[in-house]
């Protein structure tokens, strides 16, 4: 019989009434949206240096083709997940790393600027941010693989 307990990081991401929140008063409450925590957690974590891209290679070979079409957006939110509640919030991160950089270094980088982004920018507090590098990339993979597009008959002008 699979275990139907909640998750630790769900646990606290839910409502905590011993938490303290500037988004709870006595005039009213305000509501922050998961996609406004993911959008800002992937800001930040693509502000760090080391941080070559963010998603797994599914995400990031749609975004890939989203950035060939003129007027396309980048997905701010690709490779961000979270767990939200009333006051508090959980989010869990896929990146690739840049060769070269200290990954331990880069993922704590990525933690601070998360944490501050975000409850700077919410309200509202931050548990945890897990981080999964799922890739390193190598400079000149890119070009390698735009001669080998090109060879597959993409227009030259």
């Amino acid at each position: 019989m699979p275990d139907d307990k909640p998750s630790a990081a769900s646990q606290q991401a839910g409502t905590d009434d011993s938490v303290r929140s500037p988004l709870v008063t006595e005039t009213g409450t305000t509501t922050i949206a998961e996609n406004v925590v993911a959008k800002l957690s992937g800001i930040a974590a693509r502000e760090v240096p080391g941080v070559f891209s963010m998603g797994n290679a599914a995400r990031r070979a749609l975004d890939t083709l989203a950035d060939r079409i003129p007027g396309s957006q980048t997905n701010l939110s690709g490779g961000v997940s979270v767990e939200k509640g009333e006051k508090q919030t959980a989010i869990d991160l896929t990146i690739v790393a840049e060769y070269g950089t200290s990954i331990v270094d880069v993922t704590e980088a990525i933690r601070r600027n998360v944490i501050r982004t975000v409850e700077q920018g919410t309200g509202l507090h931050v548990v945890e941010v897990n981080i999964e590098v799922t890739d390193v990339h190598v400079p000149g993979d890119d070009d390698e693989q735009d001669t080998a597009d090109a060879g597959e008959g993409g227009s030259q002008v």
